[in-house]
This record gives structure tokens, sequence and C-alpha cells, in this order.
């Protein structure tokens, strides 16, 4: 593991510092836009008067805080992959280079002392977990780092509900910023709430802390909304979920192929509607994740 001088003199510091996730860069967006993207955010973060320390792996070895030409070439290669923590040790062993999800990125950040972590949605329980077992690694990881992680809630082809149990189950503290309810990252309402809210980055701040005071582990997950006119116009997205899950029974997918299968038929149906929205869900978190790392220093 290495970490960038800049973050690790900050950290060092006490300087506010912002772990960014690089699998929007790597397998979030298309190419070139994915560059441009990342490029745009760490500029908005620094802009805030915090540091931007965007986390992936290459050539087997995890960075935390990826330089420019680092950044770049995670963008460009086709060849990288998707990298949770469990495949952290494999890659180190093999050279591979990647983007790393949600548990991954959190560790990493964790080890390197970063406390805030900004992403676009959580991993979650799939549809058909009952049976299937599956579950992103997103949501134990969360419960052993104390951490913030802000996050626009879970892709609405998960199975909401199921995630929200798990939360409270694992023990990670969900708060929506300034909502009652839990953002379907498409779209601003899940259709399922949430008991707590803060209203603002200085509040997750003192909840973090209040946290550690109380010799809690988990994380605190900041789910936020994407703003209601960036949103997916709901009944456009009600209307290709439900097409998704129709299609889904046709062919009988199932088990880990049905949620790619179901993304990809909203993406399908909704096009550059469902990218603009991705895009803005992504500038939306970093914002919030620099102004609570800004409290948190403070």
């Amino acid at each position: 593991m290495r970490i960038a001088e800049e973050v690790a003199a900050a950290v060092s510091a006490g300087r506010p510092v912002l772990a960014c996730e690089s699998t929007i860069v790597t397998h979030g967006l298309p190419r070139p836009r994915n560059s441009q993207v990342a490029r745009e955010a760490e500029d908005l973060v620094r802009g805030l008067g915090v540091l931007p320390a965007t986390i992936g792996v290459v050539d087997g070895e995890a960075v935390v805080g990826l330089s420019e030409s680092e950044l770049d070439r995670l963008a460009s290669d086709p060849g990288v992959v998707k990298l949770s923590a469990r495949d952290l040790p494999v890659a180190a062993a093999t050279g591979a280079s990647g983007g790393t999800t949600v548990a991954a990125t959190a560790h990493l950040a964790h080890r390197a002392g970063i406390r805030v972590f900004a992403t676009g949605g959580l991993g979650g329980v799939h549809r058909g977990a009952s049976s299937t077992f599956d579950e992103s690694a997103d949501l134990p990881a969360l419960a052993r780092l104390p951490i913030v992680v802000v996050s626009a809630g879970v892709k609405s082809v998960l199975d909401v509900p199921a995630t929200l149990e798990r939360l409270e189950t694992l023990g990670i503290s969900v708060a929506g910023y300034r909502t009652h309810a839990f953002p379907g990252f498409y779209v601003a309402d899940s259709g399922h709430p949430v008991s707590q809210r803060i209203e603002s980055p200085e509040q997750a701040a003192a909840a973090w802390r209040a946290a550690r005071e109380l010799g809690l582990d988990a994380a605190l997950l900041v789910a936020n909304p994407v703003p209601a006119g960036e949103q997916l116009p709901p009944d456009v997205h009600d209307a290709a979920l439900a097409d998704a899950l129709a299609a889904l029974a046709d062919a009988g997918v199932s088990g880990q192929d049905a949620t790619p299968f179901l993304l990809q038929r909203v993406r399908d149906a909704t096009g550059d509607r469902s990218l603009e929205v991705n895009v803005a869900v992504y500038r939306n978190n970093m914002e919030l994740g620099a102004r609570i790392a800004a409290a948190l220093a403070g």
C-alpha cells in the first residue's frame, strides 16, 4: 500500500482529506467521460479546501491518492478490473490494476487515516438473496470500519428493504441528509424511510465523533439523495425498472447475473439520462463528503 506524500502530510497535520472511489472511473462511466468527471470532482473538492485522495490499485499496489497519470491510466485501460477487499491480496501477488469498490476503498482509506469517503451508490442485498445469499461485501465491510460514507443510497434494482434490514442488523448507523426518505440512487426517494436524519455537515461530524466516544466501530452512512431536479424522472424510472424485472423473469436469469442484467436493461431503457444521473450523484456526494471532512478537521 502506498500513500501519496500529499495525502500522508495532510492526514498527519489534521487537514481535511476526502477518500474517493475509482470504480466510477474504471467501470461506471464511458471513456473519455470517466476521466473528465473524475478530474472535475477532484477540482470541486479542492475548491472547498479539502484534499481529494482517489484510491485504486496500480500494478498490484494499492494507492491512496492516485497521481494524475495513474488516474488517466486506470481510466483508459480496458483491461483493468473491479477489486473488492477480498481481491486485494491476489491483485498484489499478480500485479493486477483496477478500480476499488466501496468495501476496498473504505478499508484502504481507514488504514491511511482518512475519516470520510464519498462514493456513488452503496452495494446491498440483491433480489432473490434469500435463496442465493447474494449480498454485497460492502455491507459487512462497513460494519467494521469507523468511517463516514456518503452515498446516494443503493440502486433501485437491488432489494432496498432487505438492504436496510441488513444495515440495521450489522449496526451501521444510517442517516438521511435532510430527508427521511432513503434514496434509490437514480431517484431521490426509493419509497422506503429512514428513521434518522441530519441537517448539516457539522451534525455528521458530531455523529461520527459520538460513535467513537461510545466505542462503536461501524461506519456512519450518510444517505444523500440526488437533487430532485437531476434525478431520473420517477415515472421513467418506474417504467424502466418494471420492464427490466419482467425481462429478468422471461429470461430466467438468476443469482449473481441478475443485478448486472437489471442494471443494463435500465440503462438501455433510459439512455443518456441515467448516465447524467450517475454523474450528478457523484458530484453531489463529493461535495457533501468534502464539507463533512472539513467539519471533522475543524
